[in-house]
């Protein structure tokens, strides 16, 4: 299983808009994968619902998952997407 731990870079966390940017970023990604708080149950990355449930916080260190194949580079790509805050998911990392 590959893993990222990474810190939240929104200010305001994994909610609304974020929350939705990861979300297409994860589906995009084209590799089920999870995500979970560092002491949380991992839940779909792909679901907007689960990702908003998680309450994850600027800062706050999350684990980005997957045993797909792929999953270290799309991996790769969705924890830069969010330790950084972008606006989108990065064309190259």
């Amino acid at each position: 299983m590959a893993e990222r731990r990474v810190n939240v870079g929104w200010n305001e966390g994994l909610h609304a808009r974020p929350a939705s940017i990861f979300v297409r970023a994860a589906t995009a990604a084209g590799v089920p994968m999870t995500i979970a708080k560092a002491d949380g149950n991992p839940v779909n990355a792909a679901s907007m619902l689960a990702v908003l449930g998680l309450g994850a916080q600027g800062g706050e260190e999350i684990v980005l998952a997957s045993d797909a194949d792929g999953a270290e580079a799309a991996l790769d790509r969705l924890a830069k997407l969010v330790a950084d805050g972008l606006e989108e998911l990065p064309e190259t990392v």
